[in-house]
Formats: structure tokens, sequence, C-alpha cells
């Protein structure tokens, strides 16, 4: 019990180790959970899969995934002593070793050994590190997949197949005695090339051409093709083995070969230390909070305003799903911005919840009941709901425009835009910003150097745009950050700050007073206009918004006044005194006579003509308005013909009637089957309740710690089930099995053992077959056994629980302490 045994496997490595070290596993590679390992040797089964390799790999960063591939292209098991060598180089380098970058290999190599071994990439005590198998295939150099060093295959591995006279002909003009077998030949050429006396000496008679060609080859790709009848240099090379055949036109360096060209490193440039963000700029942090604020409230504003917009029912939605082009330049041209950054308002407010499909047959999108509620929010509180939303969402804007695996355009609201990886990266890029100094904005060349290093193999792949989705990512958060208020002038404000510590009261809390307070007056103008100084009180907002029209916006918006929109107003139920009382109240200055005339006109004409339903029909009480309508040739398209002397009808429906009328010139008002002047209000459309997209997880959720210490303890007691010592059966008996099957007994063994077992109060192993038709090997202690049921503590399961005799295949007694 004393001695420890070094572990001959994984599954013996992580047998060996604490329940907190396997929490700490299964933290960092979740998907090893689902389902939960039935004992310890299947952890390590699923921990060996090639997706679960490839998935803890990928989230590597750049000097652990480095000391994996110098594991890979090592001999083993290989000690830490090498594996340091193939990091830092022999010490015999050719100049580019910096001494410093030895020291920081050397000082960030345990980090680097102990990341690997917590996610069971690497297993062994240090004198003979071993890295998992399907690693090792994944990172060790091979035709098809080149390694990451630049590395090719070692001298055994090109010259399997090589005929015995080939090897004794290399060792002839290499100068090394005869051998006897294929075996040691390559012995004694892998003992040459990993000399570095030797090696230096011949390489001192190679002529410069041949040089050359090796300078070409030590740092990869180590394939070069040759013709049939090589150049003198390359034959040279080829003849001493420095180049091998791989086929009849294709050579490649050894490896050992390159590493001593290489002054045994295995990378070019080691990157023990993750690369530091600079700082582009300092500004005061103030001013950063300030800036950041405005640019919070734009935020609000614009996507207030595209609620608005779709207020009374949106855009169509495409048959794939998504917003048309023409749509979205529709949407960019009412916000006043670009179409990428329409988009992004679009995405913003669909990530949010406020605006959704409404679900009837000519499918559109429109706001949700939620985007009512979140109105009535104050604006620190609607601004953290947003930028909350922006966080967590999978869904990418910066997409929209591109093209698809398949070619096809992907357009905003679409279905193709998630990617698992943008909550990671924007988190990730807001955390760089905040270990900066408050006021600090970033380089952001340096902080994509950082996240490649962090994320090298997630990073590695180009995009059509030229640049790895990560990178780009990143730009688009940059970008979206300084729209959304997330950051000012470039870095990161304190309520941000706030924000991604968790505490959204208090980001609330900071950014409240730094939002301008919203009026509750205007500045009428003789000219039909009205100014609002700054941001108006909603009930103002939304009444101006119907009487008026935006004219111009930013500090101050102004607003026009025109006939049509006075209409609109009379249209929404109010009558002009309504409007008088209105403006009178909160304008600061007094109601100018032109407007108080305006609405006196237009509101004099108001339904004097009604519309209603027939097809459609037209009623006036002057006939003179009637027979004007009549002779004038733009009513042609509507077929009018006079009913009665106060009546026209028309095969238009009442709609475009309406509307036609109106472009006549007229103020008509529409009407029901009763009579009465149908009242108009805006914002009446709303989708059903909906709940707003789920993001798309990157892989399995990171498990809490009530899970994790269940999963250990289960994997535990699985384990002590499956290794448990048993004692050997009588000669006779019908128990024995082979470790890791079901033992196998009669049915009055069985019965006899169990209620021995109940009656001493020992524990025994037994096989089970469940209802579903699973079999398991569980260590029970009967407690009662009566009914053809064995009711016992479970170890397995730690709990108490019922087994049917009859689905039990088999029991075993557990050996003594003594016996094992």
């Amino acid at each position: 019990m004393g001695t420890t045994t070094p572990p001959r496997t994984l599954a013996e490595a992580l047998r060996a180790r604490g329940d907190e070290s396997l929490a700490g596993l299964l933290r960092a590679r979740p998907d090893l959970l689902n389902p939960v390992p039935n004992d310890i040797t299947q952890l390590a089964t699923r921990a060996g899969t090639r997706a679960s390799v490839v998935r803890a790999l990928e989230h590597l960063d750049r000097f652990a995934l480095q000391t994996a591939e110098a594991l890979a292209v090592a001999p083993d098991p290989a000690p830490y002593d090498t594996l340091l060598s193939l990091l830092t180089g022999d010490g015999l380098d050719d100049g580019e070793q910096r001494d410093d970058v030895g020291a920081a290999i050397t000082a960030a190599l345990p980090g680097a050994l102990a990341t690997l071994r917590e996610q069971a990439l690497v297993w062994g005590e240090d004198d003979r590190l071993r890295l998992v198998r399907t690693a090792r295939e994944l990172l060790a150099p091979s035709p098809q997949h080149p390694s990451p060093t630049g590395l090719g295959p070692t001298v055994a591995e090109a010259t399997a197949g090589m005929s015995p006279g080939r090897l004794q002909e290399i060792l002839a003009a290499a100068g090394l005695p005869a051998t006897h077998d294929p075996v040691s030949a390559v012995a004694a050429l892998s003992a040459l090339f990993t000399d570095r006396t030797r090696m230096a000496e011949l390489l001192d008679t190679a002529p410069v051409e041949a040089l050359s060609v090796l300078d070409r080859l030590v740092w990869g790709p180590p394939y070069g093709e040759v013709t049939p009848n090589p150049t003198p240099p390359v034959k040279w090379l080829r003849d001493r083995g420095l180049l091998l055949p791989v086929s009849t036109r294709t050579v490649v360096l050894p490896r050992e070969a390159a590493l001593h060209l290489r002054a045994g490193r295995a990378h070019r440039v080691p990157e023990p230390v993750p690369p530091a963000v600079a700082a582009a700029a300092e500004r005061d942090p103030q001013a950063v909070d300030r800036a950041a604020a405005g640019q919070a409230f734009m935020a609000l504003s614009t996507v207030e305003e595209l609620l608005k917009l779709w207020d009374g029912g949106g855009p169509t939605i495409l048959r794939a799903g998504g917003l048309s082009v023409r749509e979205l330049k529709r949407a960019a041209t009412a916000l006043d911005v670009t179409e990428p950054v329409a988009a992004f308002w679009i995405e913003l407010a669909y990530g949010a919840g406020l605006l959704a499909s409404d679900g009837e047959t000519d499918e559109r999108y429109a706001p949700t009941p939620a985007s009512d509620e979140w109105l009535d929010l104050s604006a620190e509180d609607r601004w953290t709901h947003l930028a909350t939303a922006w966080l967590a969402a999978t869904r990418t804007p910066g997409l929209v425009g591109g093209q698809d695996a398949k070619g096809r355009a992907l357009s905003a609201l679409g279905p193709e835009l998630d990617r698992s990886a943008a909550p990671d990266v924007r988190r990730r890029v807001l955390a760089l910003f905040a270990e900066l100094p408050p006021g600090t904005a970033p380089e952001a060349e340096t902080l994509l150097r950082r996240l490649r290093w962090e994320r090298p193999l997630r990073g590695s792949a180009p995009t059509a745009e030229g640049s790895d989705l990560r990178s780009r990512l990143a730009l688009w958060t940059l970008n979206e950050a300084e729209l959304l208020g997330i950051t000012g002038r470039g870095a990161l404000a304190a309520h941000t700050r706030a924000l991604l510590d968790g505490g959204e009261d208090t980001a609330a809390a900071l950014l409240s007073p730094l939002l301008p307070e919203a009026l509750d007056h205007v500045l009428l103008q003789a000219d039909l206009t009205a100014v609002a100084p700054g941001p108006l009180e909603r009930p103002l907002a939304d009444m101006l918004s119907v009487l008026a029209d935006v004219e111009s916006k930013g500090g101050a918006t102004v607003y026009r006044f025109t006939p049509g929109s006075v209409r609109r107003a009379l249209d929404a139920g109010q009558a002009a005194s309504d409007l008088h009382a209105f403006l009178a109240a909160h304008s600061r200055t007094p109601v100018p006579q032109p407007l108080s005339y305006l609405i006196d006109d237009v509101a004099r004409r108001h339904g004097h003509l009604r519309i209603g339903a027939a097809s459609a029909y037209v009623r006036c009480d002057d006939e003179a308005v009637l027979n004007e309508i009549l002779a004038d040739r733009r009513s042609t398209g509507l077929r009018l013909r006079r009913l009665a002397p106060t009546v026209l009808a028309a095969q238009a429906d009442p709609g475009s009637l309406l509307e036609a009328l109106r472009d006549m010139g007229y103020a008509p008002a529409a009407e029901s089957a009763e009579g009465d002047v149908l009242i108009t209000r805006a914002g009446a459309r709303r989708t059903p309740p909906r709940t707003p997209p789920v993001p798309v997880p990157e892989g399995p959720p990171t498990p809490d710690d009530t899970l994790l210490g269940a999963a250990v303890r289960a994997i535990r007691a699985g384990d002590t089930a499956a290794t448990v010592a048993r004692k050997e059966p009588p000669e006779g008996a019908t128990g024995s099995a082979p470790s890791g099957t079901l033992p196998r007994t009669t049915p009055a063994e069985t019965l006899a053992t169990v209620q021995a077992a109940a009656m001493t109060g020992s524990t025994v192993w037994i096989g089970y077959v469940n209802a579903d038709g699973a079999a398991s090997q569980r260590v029970i202690a009967p407690v009662r056994v009566e009914g053809g049921f064995v009711t016992a503590y479970d170890h397995t399961a730690d709990e108490v629980r019922t087994y049917p005799l009859h689905r039990i295949t088999g029991v075993a007694e557990l050996a003594e302490e003594g016996e094992r």
C-alpha cells in the first residue's frame, strides 16, 4: 500500500486521481459526461475517442498545443527533459533562439503539461510522458496530414519497406559500417543523424547546393518532388539518407536530420507567453463613459424607431426565412444607417425578443408583447436588457450579405446566422478590454493576435473572406460594442465593466446619471416645425410622431407638420380641439398662427367624404364635390358611377379608394356599416407571445458542482463494482467468470449466497439485467430477501434498491482484505 506503481494505461492514471482532479477533467471536457460513464475504464475510452480529443485540442492555447505537438514527434514514452529539449533546443542553435525565450519556455512548460494532464491528453510520470494515442495520430506527421511542426517521419518510418541492399548502400555512402539486418541498419542511421558531432562532420562534406536544398525543407513542408534523374546535390543527399524516398517522385527529409538542422527544436517560433494587448490610446475614463452613454441612448432610440417602423405590421418573411434585401434597404433608409448596421439593429431586437414572426398565413415580422413591456422600462434598464441579450446571442449579423457553404445568400433574420462561438468571443474580447486600465483603447491587431494564441486551432481555417471566423467575430464585436454603447471611443465603459461582472443593477445605476433626461415640451416655430431639444417623454413622443413627420435627427429632433400628418392624427380619433390643447400644453413657445390654421383647415375637410364597403362607395352631402371627383381624370381607374346624388360606387376596395382620393388631394374618412367614422389607431399589430431565440450552444454546457460531484461518485462506484476483488468459487461451482464479465450462477446458488450475505451483513458482487435488457455489474449489501426480491444497499448507485432475483445473472462474494 505504501508504494505506487506507475500507471500502465490511461484508465489506471485516471483511477489514481483524486475526486477533485476527476471533477476538473469533466469540467474541462463536459462531452465526457453525456451520458455519465459507468466506470473509469469507460471514461478513459471515451476520453480517447477522436471527436472528444479534437474538441479538447481546439480549446488549448498555443503553447499547450505546441507542447502536445512536440510530444507527438518525440519518442513514446518521452522523458520530461526530452520534451523540454524539443521546445528550447539543445543549446547549439543557429542564433535565432534567444536565452529569454528558453527561460520562458522552461517556466511555462510545467503549466502547459499540467493542462494536458488535467484534460487527459497526456498521462504518465515525468520520466514516461505519453500522449493519448488519438492525439498522437492527429498531431504526428504524415503525408496526408503534415504536422504543424513541419517535421517529417522518422528514419524508421520512412525506410519501412526499403530493401536491405538499399539500406546497406546508404550506410556505406554515409561512412557507416555494414550491418547484418535492416533493423540494426536503421538504428545506425538514426544514431548518426542524432549525433551532433558526426552529423556536423557529414554536412561539412556536403555541396553548397545540397545545403540549400536542406534549408528549403528544414522548417517544412519536409516533402519535395524529384525527377527520375535528380540533380547532383539531390542525389548526394539521397545517397546518404538525408532525403528518403516516399514514392517514385517524392522524397522526405527524415525527422532526426531536420531536428539536427533546427538545433533540436520542434517549432520555429515557440510561444510560451501570451502576446500582450497593446494600448492604442489612453483617454479620460469619464469622457469614455459619457461617449458610451451617448451611444447607448442612440441605440435605444434606434431600436425604438425600428419597433415603431414595424408597429403596424412589418415586412413579409421570405419563403426560405429571413428578410429580403429590398426590405433591409428600406429599413436602413428609414433608420438613416447603412445596411450592415441596419442588420445589426434588426438582429439585436430579434435576439432580445422584441421582434418576431406573427405566425399568420401571410407571415410578417412585428413587435412582440414583450416590446411593450420593454418600452415601459427606464432607459438604463432597457439598455441592460439589450446588452445582456447581445452578449449571449449566437446570431451573427456580420454574416448578412455573405454566402453559406452552398453559395446561397445569407439574409437578416435568416436561419443560417447562428455561430456558437460568438458569445465566447464577445466575452473574451471584452475581458481583454477589462484587463487594461480604465480609459485605455486596445490596438485591434494585438487583440486579434492574443485571441489566436488562446485558441489557435479554432482560428486556423481561413474563410472565403480571407480571415478565420474567430478573428472576424472579434472585429464585429469591436464595431457592435461601439454601436451599442458597450465601449466609448474605443475603450470599455464603467457600466460595461459592472455588467460583465454580473451586476445588471450596478450597470444600470452607473449608466442612469449619464443618460439625458426626458423632456415634456417642444419648441413650436412659425415654419410649421417643432424642435425637440432632447429626448421626449413617451406619451409626448408617441403623440407627436402621429401628428408630425420627423424631418431631421441629431442632438435635437425636428418635426414638421403637414396636411397629411394632421389628417393622420384626425384618423386616429383626435379632434381639432384636442390637437390645439395638446400643442398649447406641451409647447414652450406660443402656438404659431399658421399651425392653428393648418389644423382647422384639415379638420374642416376631414370626413367630408365617407368611404365604405359595397365593393366600395363614396358618400358626400355636397353633390358638387362628387361631380368634381367624377370629372377628374385621375379617378378613371377607380371606375366610379353615381348611385344617388350623394353616393358614388367604385369597383375598388375601400382601402385602395381611400388612398386614391387622398392622393387626389381630398381628405376622406372610412366609415363602418352603421355609418360611423372608423378610427385608425397606430401600433395595433402585435405577435402572439414569443420567447427570444435560444442561443445555439458550443458543445455540451459546463456542468455545475452538484452534477460533477454526483457524476464522480457514480463513476467511482461503478469502477468499484467493475474492479472489486472477488472470491474464487469453490471447485465445481458455476460462478467463475472472466474479469469484466457478468458472474454466472444457478438460481439456487444465487438465492443461497444472497440470503447468507443478508444474514452476515456482508457485501456481494452481482450481475444484473434491467427491464430494457441492459447488463451491469453492481456491488450490493443485501438487507432482506423475500418474495423473489432482494432489498439491498447498492454501493454503485449509493442508495437502497430492490432487485428481482430472476434478473440477477449471478453472484460472487467479495474477497477479504488479506485475499486481494
